[in-house]
């Protein structure tokens, strides 16, 4: 049998060696990211090489602002759930001064609004022109409701085909 090991603990003076680990990883935020979709999407999917960067910085993410080694582990990267996860971060609005003063009682509140945001497109599509695509979801809640039957309606429904049964 052998010790009980104990937890390894931060040796008192490396606190900057504790902040290097903790920004390593560190991703752009949600509306730097948005600004790159608006402004320079094209410009960032047709990098010029640079061989400092992975993959030469040809193969980029724009959504994840991540680089790729090859196309392969690119389009395997938009199969996965942090590339989903941050479509689906990007489909609100993202968070801007405006509505900081809005929340702080200078303005009325809006709901932020929601949008339909499609994977980037491929280097050969890029090249042909296509672009990424943000469009705004239409807001036709109150013609849903209107049409939608309530849900009493809908419990009387099933009661009725659970008796027929």
């Amino acid at each position: 049998m052998g010790m009980v090991q104990k937890r390894k603990k931060m040796h008192y003076g490396d606190t900057h060696l504790q902040r290097r680990w903790r920004v390593r990883n560190r991703r752009r935020d949600l509306d730097q990211i948005d600004e790159d979709m608006r402004t320079r999407s094209g410009e960032l999917i047709n990098q010029s090489v640079d061989l400092d960067k992975p993959g030469f910085a040809q193969f980029y993410c724009v959504h994840c602002a991540k680089y790729f080694i090859d196309d392969r582990s690119m389009q395997a990267h938009f199969r996965t759930k942090v590339h989903k996860r941050r479509l689906k971060a990007l489909e609100t609005e993202p968070y801007s001064i405006e509505e900081s003063e809005r929340a702080a009682g200078r303005g009325s509140f809006k709901q932020p609004k929601k949008r339909v945001i499609e994977t980037q497109p491929s280097k050969e599509e890029a090249k042909a022109g296509k672009r990424i695509k943000i469009e705004e979801k239409p807001e036709d809640s109150n013609d849903m409701e209107e049409d939608a039957p309530t849900t009493s309606a809908k419990k009387t429904r099933k009661r009725a085909k659970k008796a027929e049964t």
